[in-house]
């Protein structure tokens, strides 16, 4: 075993380490255990959330298998800011600089301990790409599982999920629902453990994980509470002892044509915007030259085949049991969309994977022919423009098109818009505009779920645009701009609209702009200073320093 351990030994080898082999022996470790690999498992579990609650209990199931088949496994923790739970408030501007801190995590205690591999477990949006993003800088054998997606709710004979709770603040403040149904809602929308269930941000990711080819096929579409959950646990730790014998590393599967095919599974599924921001910044961890212009020849060209939440009907439990991503996946690849030829996580190829995949069944509804799809083109489009010359990101699921144009009502913050939004102080035709909430000038880059569904719940979902420099959960939908770069703490043209400047939208042009001349927009910001964000210290005050523009992934390495 002792030429699979080729990091760890540095540890656990000669009369030097005495020391440390004694302090490994206090946590279990016997003398025969030295010569193995040794395997981090790096577990997202926390009490804090759903997504998380059951992850130490998979990383016990997949550490014991490795203890159980001649690898020494060796449990660790990162941690989550659960997006549900901060949205709204000064919490949510940790939860993308959560995912560089779960990267440096894993780094860190891989590094420090030399480890031979890692088995990450994820599930709430940022603990997903946070635990891939440092095993492509790692670049050891290592391997994802997700922890799986929660339940539907049901309430008064309809299913329900996080969103219905958002968007039922929105209606109640509009007198649509009553207090009764608010609070049934409420009661009803989270069953159990398992992240949100429709096609959001958590579920896109870990989609785009296994068409990646770090996670096993049929894995992301398991529910958190299924039986067959832990079965994949084993059949990962299988797979990564595989990986450990024969060398393979992430490398060596997140090639750029893996990122092709990620993508186009993304537009496929009718995924998040999110997925333009994790995956830029994962192909900068894997030495993969990806950027936000790479994206509209992938969602001009794949078709929308999954009817998912929040556009659609379903939820992740319902794709798995029509056939899951693997379906996807093969309708896409006979079809010539998919690079079948990458090699992944079961050292097979995809084509290899996919081989035995049946075709549709009659007996589902959540998964359309590609020859008559839920719509001919992604759901994800970048547009450029005067008010966004380095790019932004529309969302169209659910909208066959986006053109609007309207009066710009100007807000500094998301507490500012949602204040005016439930005042009703948005009307039909505007474009609500929240700035100073990117990743330098939040910082950290909010979403802005609560003002979408506030505009969702008051019936204004076709009606009012809103656009940001922050971003959106994968639960927002109607006519959203987000990542508008350069944001308005780096002076970008966003900073300069002023109430009543007319703005345009346009998917089908792919831009967005203000009715303003470029020397307009140049004298209005020629006095212009940074805000004050109010944090000049701790990790807030170093991801504003350090990160890239949303462009870039907000990547801060």
């Amino acid at each position: 075993m002792d030429k699979y351990n080729k990091n760890s030994r540095h540890m656990t080898e000669g009369v030097e380490r005495t020391a440390n082999r004694a302090m490994l022996k206090a946590v279990g470790f016997k003398d025969e255990d030295f010569v193995k690999p040794i395997i981090g498992v790096a577990s997202a579990g926390s009490d804090v959330s759903p997504c998380n609650c059951h992850h130490d209990d998979l990383a016990d199931v997949a550490r014991d298998y490795l203890n159980n088949h001649n690898m020494k496994g060796v449990r660790f923790n990162t941690f989550v800011v659960t997006d549900g739970e901060a949205m709204g408030h000064e919490g949510m501007k940790a939860s993308l600089v959560s995912r560089e801190v779960i990267a440096d995590t894993i780094e860190l205690v891989s590094r420090g301990h030399q480890l031979d591999a890692v088995f990450g477990i994820g599930g709430c949006d940022k603990t997903i790409p946070g635990t891939v993003m440092p095993m492509a800088r790692l670049n050891i054998p290592s391997i994802f599982l997700y922890g799986g997606t929660i339940k539907a709710g049901h309430y008064n004979g309809r299913a329900i999920d996080i969103v219905s709770a958002f968007e039922a603040v929105g209606a109640f403040k509009a007198g649509k629902i009553t207090k009764t149904v608010r609070l049934g809602i409420e009661k009803n929308a989270c069953p159990g453990p398992g992240a949100c269930g429709g096609m959001y941000t958590a579920n896109t990711m870990a989609s785009a994980m296994e068409a990646i080819g770090m996670s096993l096929p049929g894995s992301s579409g398991i529910p958190a509470v299924d039986p067959e959950k832990y079965e994949s646990v084993k059949a990962s730790a299988e797979a990564l002892i595989y990986l450990i014998k024969n060398n393979i590393t992430p490398r060596d599967i997140m090639t750029r044509k893996a990122f092709e095919n990620a993508i186009r599974v993304v537009m496929a599924l009718g995924g998040s915007t999110n997925a333009v921001l994790h995956l830029i910044a994962l192909g900068r961890e894997a030495d993969v030259s990806l950027t936000i212009d790479d994206f509209n020849y992938y969602s001009d060209t794949t078709p929308i085949l999954a009817d998912m939440k929040p556009a659609g009907k379903y939820v992740m439990e319902d794709l798995h049991r029509a056939g899951g991503v693997p379906l996807v996946m093969k309708m896409l690849l006979d079809e010539g969309l998919l690079h079948g030829d990458c090699l992944t996580v079961t050292g097979k190829s995809v084509e290899a994977n996919l081989k035995d995949v049946k075709g549709l069944s009659d007996n589902q509804k959540v998964v359309y022919p590609i020859s008559s799809p839920v719509k001919t083109t992604g759901p994800i489009v970048v547009l450029k423009g005067n008010l966004a010359p380095e790019g932004a990101v529309l969302k169209t699921c659910g909208l066959s098109e986006v053109e609007h144009q309207g009066p710009a009502r100007v807000f500094d913050s998301e507490e500012e818009a949602m204040n005016a939004i439930l005042g009703g102080g948005v009307v039909k035709g505007d474009v609500v505009v929240i700035r100073y909430e990117g990743p330098k000038g939040g910082p950290g880059m909010r979403e802005m779920l609560a003002p979408t569904s506030a505009i969702a719940g008051a019936g204004l979902i076709n009606d009012v645009a809103l656009i940001t420099d922050g971003r959106f959960s994968g639960g927002s939908h109607g006519m959203v701009v987000g990542h508008i770069t350069p944001e308005a703490q780096t002076k970008g043209p966003i900073a300069a609209i002023k109430e009543g400047d007319i703005v345009t939208i346009s998917s089908g042009k792919k831009t967005i702009s203000v009715n303003l001349k470029p020397e307009e927009i140049e004298q209005r910001l020629k006095n212009w200073t940074p805000r004050n964000t109010g944090y000049d210290r701790g990790a807030l005050a170093k991801f504003a320093k350090l990160c890239r523009s949303a462009s870039e992934g907000a990547i801060t390495s």
